[in-house]
This record gives structure tokens, sequence and C-alpha cells, in this order.
């Protein structure tokens, strides 16, 4: 960005540029491109925007008439021809088929129009009417261009040949086969090689482009080119401009503009964008080159050789000159870079001062040829000394193969080592199959820590692994045994033996059954081991239980403070100090936790929750009311069969 130069102000179109054109007076620069359809105008003598206009429909190609903006034709992309003048936007009206481009025939005022169809429709802008159109033997015309000189009108078709028609008479006067002249024995083409770009220069000379990517050279004196040039991307060529100070002809299609000698098709220079080119269009009788581009901003390149730069910018011939001025650093590719001490073991120190060697830094540049040879006669036995790296390499390679117990990580070691192994079986597998490799686990960021912090080691005595190891050890001896018979498998394909459909089947069957037998078994194994560990524990804790002798302890209250009771303090301050480990094992003591397992690797616990002083009166005050009413009850019943049977004496 900071040695790009603005030259005009906002050059660029909202979202694409489709096609670039120079006013013949050279004062402005037209643009259409989308979106929404629209024409812009640049005025070079302000260096910024003079106009913009907003189209229904998308542009296909447009012409400008008149010397200025005053007269511009507008083909637009739903059959629409339309004309604009100074003010705006003048008439518009519609062609039988879809159009592809037109030329404007100066000494008639007459616009051929070609497309999608074998006629050249003909607008007389004079009497403003249609002309009778031109019959051609072609499907379809891409392109066409009217010679400047004598006004011969050519055309190019979809089957890759070229019709010239003389516009006085309205008939056909020549036609070339470029399509055939465009296959040469260097070239490779897919499909029929249709005509995408033509251009005249002078009266005799005309170039071609076509859809796979060649530039044919005529001269209308003779049916076979002058000259093919092949762009070697198989793209349509887009545009092809004539530059006469060099002789050059620059030819561009979506990815490269080339320019190259007209006479020998040598090279000169070629500039490939950031972005898709859509249009190229050169600013006459400079070395100025405009794009458009399949990108907001439209390019502007200056080549000083090609020409001086415009008059409207001729503070560009300064900047280039003062950059001249500046010398870079020459890149030497063909070059070898050694040092003194480098030459002396060469045996070439006496050349320090020739013309072979050029200093540079610390060292000299000399000729990569020159060094090779010099090195080896100076070192003959190079291919054994390089021999014998290659085999210390592969003895590196088999040893780094094996496992070093060494470089293990300090934190689960035999995880470390499991997983070690197991790579190294994946690898022979993905090997023999051509697959990619997985990433290993140890050199994954993510579980980096796994092996490195002590927080994470695996604790292979705890309840949670001891039931998950059978289960664990059984996969892994599952895969093996997978991985075993897919060798098998591999083997008796190569041998080419088949078994019986079923069979392995139902081995794979029964060997399942039998691992998920085993591991049940084992995980019972276990669970019965840690109930028996459970219970020694427990008889343990109750002797010690039973062998402290509590001796009372006294406190000082401090003053000021009033003494409710222990449970309230102090045991409360005891166990918010406890770990969440150690009060629920109190909890297991008092009775009021039980923890019980349920699945493998899970625990039940259950809590019963404890009651405050004031919920124990109100409990008890309940309970001793229930009890007066329950003897209440029964005084009322005794008295009422008293009654009862005194009542019966009388």
């Amino acid at each position: 960005i900071r040695r790009r130069i603005e030259l005009i102000q906002d050059f660029e179109m909202p979202t694409v540029s489709t096609k670039i054109k120079v006013s013949r007076d050279g004062q402005y620069i037209m643009a259409v491109g989308t979106y929404k359809p629209r024409i812009r105008c640049f005025d070079t003598y302000q260096l910024s925007q003079k106009f913009e206009r907003c189209l229904d429909s998308e542009v296909v190609t447009f012409e400008i008439l008149s010397d200025d903006y005053s007269k511009i034709v507008f083909l637009q992309c739903g059959r629409f021809v339309e004309f604009h003048s100074q003010h705006g936007h003048y008439y518009k009206t519609r062609i039988p088929k879809f159009g592809r481009d037109f030329s404007y025939h100066y000494p008639s005022c007459d616009l051929y129009f070609v497309g999608a169809s074998s006629e050249v429709y003909r607008l007389n802008l004079e009497q403003g009417r249609f002309l009778n159109s031109l019959q051609t033997d072609a499907s379809e015309s891409n392109v066409c261009d009217i010679n400047p000189v004598h006004f011969l009108f050519a055309m190019g078709t979809a089957e890759g040949k070229v019709e010239c028609w003389d516009p006085r008479t309205r008939n056909r006067v020549g036609l070339l086969d470029c399509a055939l002249s465009s296959v040469t024995a260097d070239t490779e083409i897919d499909g029929l090689p249709s005509v995408s770009a033509l251009k005249f220069d002078g009266a005799l000379n005309m170039a071609v482009g076509t859809s796979t990517g060649q530039v044919l050279l005529y001269d209308l004196r003779s049916s076979n080119p002058l000259i093919v040039k092949d762009h070697h991307y198989g793209l349509p060529i887009k545009s092809v401009q004539f530059q006469h100070q060099l002789d050059l002809i620059i030819s561009a299609d979506s990815r490269i503009i080339k320019m190259w000698n007209k006479d020998t098709g040598k090279i000169f220079t070629s500039m490939e964008p950031e972005h898709d080119i859509n249009d190229v269009c050169l600013y006459p009788n400079s070395g100025m080159l405009m794009t458009a581009n399949e990108a907001p901003k439209m390019n502007i390149y200056y080549i000083p050789v090609l020409g001086p730069a415009p008059k409207w910018c001729s503070f560009l011939d300064n900047l280039t000159e003062e950059l001249e001025e500046n010398p870079e650093s020459t890149v030497y590719d063909d070059y070898k870079f050694v040092t003194r001490q480098d030459l002396e073991n060469l045996g070439l120190a006496h050349l320090i001062g020739s013309s072979l060697l050029r200093a540079y830094m610390h060292g000299f540049f000399m000729d990569i040829r020159l060094y090779h040879k010099a090195k080896m006669m100076a070192n003959p036995f190079a291919y054994e000394e390089y021999r014998r790296e290659k085999i210390r390499q592969k003895i590196e390679e088999t040893r780094a193969q094996r496992v070093q117990l060494k470089k293990l990580p300090k934190v689960n070691k035999e995880l470390a080592l499991k997983l070690i192994e197991e790579e190294g079986e994946e690898q022979q597998v993905t090997r023999r199959r051509k697959q990619k490799n997985l990433p290993s686990l140890l050199k994954d960021d993510r579980f980096k820590v796994m092996f490195e912090n002590p927080d994470f080691q695996v604790d292979e005595q705890s309840e949670e692994f001891r039931l998950l190891n059978p289960l664990v050890s059984k996969i892994s001896e599952k895969r093996k045994r997978k991985l075993k018979m897919l060798e098998e498998l591999e083997a008796q394909e190569q041998e080419e033996e088949e078994e019986p459909e079923g069979k392995a089947s139902d081995a794979e069957s029964s060997e399942s059954s039998d691992d998920e037998k085993g591991w049940v078994e084992e995980v019972r194994k276990q669970r019965k081991l840690l109930r028996q560990e459970e219970k020694v524990k427990r008889q343990e804790r109750f002797k010690e239980d039973q062998q402290t002798l509590l001796k009372p302890q006294f406190f000082e209250i401090k003053e000021g403070e009033e003494f409710r009771s222990f449970k309230d303090s102090a045991k409360k301050q005891k166990l918010m100090k406890k770990t969440l480990g150690d009060r629920l094992k109190l909890e297991e003591k008092l009775g009021t936790l039980n923890v019980s397992d349920t699945t493998v690797g899970s625990k039940q616990a259950t809590f019963k929750l404890k009651k405050s002083e004031q919920q124990k009166k109100q409990h008890e005050a309940e309970k001793q009311h229930r009890q007066e009413r329950k003897t209440l009850r029964r005084s009322a019943s005794h008295l009422k069969s008293k009654r009862g049977r005194g009542r019966l004496f009388h």
C-alpha cells in the first residue's frame, strides 16, 4: 500500500468491472461493471470521477462513438441496444437475437451486431432503422472488428473461422480457418477452438485469439498465420492489443497478460494480476496499461519501456527515474557463496582477485559449475562419504523405531508405553494399506499435561481402575486378535484360498461371547476382593475406636464472648477445615451416610439429615402430647365401661 500510487481517485467498481475503454481525445476513461449494472466515467484532467449512470441490465460491451463521452452505445445482455448522449439516456431498442459484440462503420454510420445467430444485424444510425442483415455460414459469432484503413468487416465464429466481408457490396471476400491453423505439434487442446478475440493492425495485419489459449497473427494476403503463440493455460483469449513503438502484441487471458514480439514471438514480459482479468486497455501513445478485473479495484500499470507517461500524469517519468537511480542488490541464482576457508579447502585461493570470484560480505560468489568441478577434484571420494552418511541415517531410523524407555515421561509411564506400542502396530497396518498416519497422543498439546502433571497420575489401586481394568485389557486383547485376523485374511487372499461362507462370522461370535464371559468373571472377582478389603478396614477402625480413651479437655472463653455450645462452634470449624473425603468418612462412622456400589465405576450415597435442637424439642413435645392424648383416651374408655356395668346390675 505504501508503494502504490493512486493516479485516479476511486478508480473502482462496487463488485466487478467487465470492460474498460479510453475516449479518442484521451481525456476520459470509461468502465462498466456490476453490481448494480453501471457505467463510470473518469476525467483524467481532474484525476477523479466525472459521472456515474446505472443501467437496467448488465453490459456485454460498449463503444464510444464520439471523441469524448457525448455519444456512447451499449450492448446489453437482454438483447437491448442503449444509446447515451451527453446528458444521459437517449434511446433504447432491441435486436432479434442475443448479441455478443458489435462494431461501428464510420463511413456509413452502420452498427454491425454479431451474436447467437448466423446473421449479422445492421442498424443505420443516420436513417434510424435496421438494414438487411448479412447471412453467414456460421451457426454463432463471438467477436467482430472493422479495419480502420480500408473498413473491411471481420467476424470470428464459434467454429473457429474468420469471415471477412466488404461493407460496400455486402459480400464475403475471404475465409480463414483459424481452428486448423492453431493446432501445431507443440499444442494440446480440448475440443474445437473457437475465435474469442479479434483485432486489426494497419491495413494488412490481423491478430486472432482462440478459446483454447492460442494467438494467431495473419497477413491478410495469406491464409496461413505468420506466427502462432500459445499461452499454455488453456484459457480463452480475452483481449489482443498492438504496441507499435516496440512492435509488440499484448494478449491476455483471464490469468496472465503476455507481451511478445510480433516478428519473432519472443516474450518481452508478462504480468499475472492477483484477480482474474476481464479486459485490457492500452492507453494510446504511452506505456500505460489498464485492466478490468474480477474485483472492485481496476488496476493501472505503467511500463516506461513501452512509452512515456500520459501528459496528465507526467510525474510518473520522474518517479521511475528516481527509482532507477537507487540501485537494488543483485540476486545470484546460478552462483555459490563460499568463504575464504572454503576456497583454501578446494585449492582455489589463488583465484582471489580474478574475475571468477566476486567479493561479497565475508566471502565470494563463484559459478556453481566451477564449484562442483573443483569439489569433485578436491574430494574424489565424496560418493563414499555420501554412502556412509546414508547408511548411518538408515541405522538411526531403525533405532528411533525401537521403544526407548529412557525417554518415557515421568507421569503415566505405563500408559505412554502402551500408546507407543499401539502406534507402532497401527503404523504397520497403515503402511500395508497405504493410509495416512493418525496424529500421536503423546505429541498432541491437548493431552500434554496428562504426562507432565502428577495430579493426572493413574491410581491403579483405586476402586474404579480395578473395576475398569478387566474391560480395558479385554478390549486390547480383542484388538490384537482382530489385527491378527486381518493379517491372516490378507495372507489368505494373496494365496487365493477362499473359506466357506459363515465360518468366520461363527468363529468371531464364539470368540466375542467367550470374551464377555471372561470379562464378567474378572469383574466379579474384583468386586469380591474390594468387599473383603473394605470389611478388613472397618474392623481395623472399630478396634482403633475401642482402644482410644476419651479424656476431658478444658477450654478458656475469651472476654466479651458468651459460651453457647461446642457443637455449634468448635465442631463446625473443625468440619469446615477438613476435606470432603474426611467429612464423608466421619459421616459414615456416625451412620448418617451410607455408600454403596451400583454399577461399574459408580457409587450411590444416601444421607440422613441432622435435626437441630429446636426441631428435637418440638419433636419431643409432639411425642409427649401424643402420649398424653393416648392416656386420656384410655381413661375415658375405662370410665364408660364401668358405667355400663353399673346399669346392668340395677
